[in-house]
């Protein structure tokens, strides 16, 4: 590393401190499938000790190691003397984009995933399939049991997908009904505009039903998450520019998403443009103002729903929104408001699902063995429901109830709450 001085690379704190305890050990779902060493965070911070210190070779193989971190940051969260194994994976796959930049990555994260448009495009043979009615006949024919295993899982994956993305149809104002008490901007996510449009369709509703002014800006760009999991910073600061001078114009009280991982990621713009002269201090005061869906209707007089949703629910905790953001008991609180609900704990409810982004494409075994354990702990709930406040979580779960054969929907807890409200209309 010493003829890379001029590499953006983590402190010597993030990787002199660990004691070996072994404490991260027991959270780590990756360690607890395999029991190897290379697949613990002990053991990537130790590897990336002796690639930063010059002892190994900054190899394929040993950025494969921080890779295969699901960054679940339940080892963040757990060490006793402040390591962050979790980031310290990220921070590894970005020194090895410094070192090597990997060119697809470029063409994916700067050409196609900041552009709504673009994407749109991307994903328009997704919506032909499923309007035609091809993906109806597939599965009424049993066509799907012949595709390769994890061909049919990432099939399996899709939601219900919208006509048209959400960013054609929802209006960039959307007033509040009654009284106005809030403006708030609404961050639409990438997955949500294309992929869960009723379900940030029903955001804005509940929103707007409790005060709120909404506005969706037409022009934001991708939150950053997708490309600082793949160690391009660089591209994440920029889309952090553009999404920052963009909300700016529009002069909101609160920005809040309806993804744990966009939201995760807005609050970190700070972090990651404090060393920018120019953006520090806009940066900073736009993650203040992010808030998670759930964690606002707890800030905020949230009027309780009239109607009903009978249905025995249990929830499960992305990654992104209790660790990274500390939000898990406000999507629970807006359960309980909801008559008709009975509400059961899920099992291990904190324990990464899986999907960890794309873990399902590039770790096919490791994400499904994962995921299995998350499914026996819904099987034993016996809920009709499981809420999440995640697409990548939702997709991952609705994939594991398809191979199962499991009768759970997958919701986000806002869609129920919005169902509720809807009920109380009829």
């Amino acid at each position: 590393m010493d003829n890379h001085i001029d590499l953006e690379k983590p402190n010597e704190s993030a990787y002199l401190n660990c004691i070996r305890c072994g404490l991260c050990l027991a959270v780590c779902p990756t360690y607890r499938e395999y029991l190897n060493e290379t697949a613990s965070p002990r053991g990537r911070v130790a590897l990336a000790r002796k690639g930063l210190e010059g002892e190994l070779e900054l190899s394929p193989n040993l950025i494969e190691q921080m890779y295969g971190c699901f960054a679940c940051m339940a080892c963040n969260e757990l060490c006793p003397v402040g390591i962050r194994p979790a980031d310290l994976a990220l921070s590894m796959r970005h020194i090895q984009e410094q070192l090597h930049p990997a060119g697809w990555k470029q063409t994916l994260f700067q050409g196609l995933i900041p552009h709504p448009g673009r994407m749109e495009t991307a994903t328009w043979p997704l919506r032909v399939y499923q309007r035609l009615g091809i993906r109806r006949l597939v599965y009424a024919l049993g066509a799907n049991r012949f595709l390769p295993a994890k061909l049919r899982d990432l099939e399996a994956m899709l939601p219900r997908l919208p006509q048209r993305p959400l960013r054609h149809t929802l209006p960039t104002i959307t007033e509040a009904r009654g009284q106005f008490r809030y403006r708030v901007g609404f961050f639409l996510g990438c997955a949500q505009n294309l992929l869960f449009a009723e379900e940030s369709a029903a955001t804005v509703r509940v929103l707007a039903r409790n005060g709120c002014t909404v506005i969706t800006p037409r022009e934001t760009e991708c939150c950053g998450m997708p490309a600082r999991g793949y160690g391009r910073l660089d591209l994440v600061r920029s889309q952090a520019q553009h999404n920052i001078a963009l909300f700016e114009r529009h002069q909101v009280d609160v920005i809040v998403t309806d993804c744990a991982t966009c939201g995760s990621t807005l609050k970190e713009y700070g972090a990651f443009l404090r060393d920018d002269a120019e953006w520090a201090v806009r940066a900073e005061a736009f993650s203040e103002k992010v808030r998670d869906v759930s964690e606002y209707l707890a800030e905020i007089p949230l009027e309780k729903p009239a109607g009903r949703v009978d249905a025995r629910v249990t929830y499960h905790d992305p990654c992104h929104l209790r660790r990274a953001q500390q939000v898990w008991e406000q999507p629970r609180s807006l359960l309980s408001m909801i008559e008709g609900l009975e509400f059961v704990e899920l099992p291990e409810a904190d324990w990464c699902c899986g999907s960890a982004g794309s873990q399902l494409i590039t770790h096919y075994d490791t994400s499904i063995r994962v995921m299995d354990r998350k499914l026996d702990n819904i099987a034993s709930t016996g809920a009709q429901v499981i809420a999440s406040g995640c697409p990548g979580c939702q997709m991952q779960l609705i994939t594991g109830i398809k191979r199962r054969g499991l009768p759970v929907r997958v919701v986000h807890p806002v869609t129920l709450l919005d169902e509720a409200y809807e009920a109380s209309n009829e």
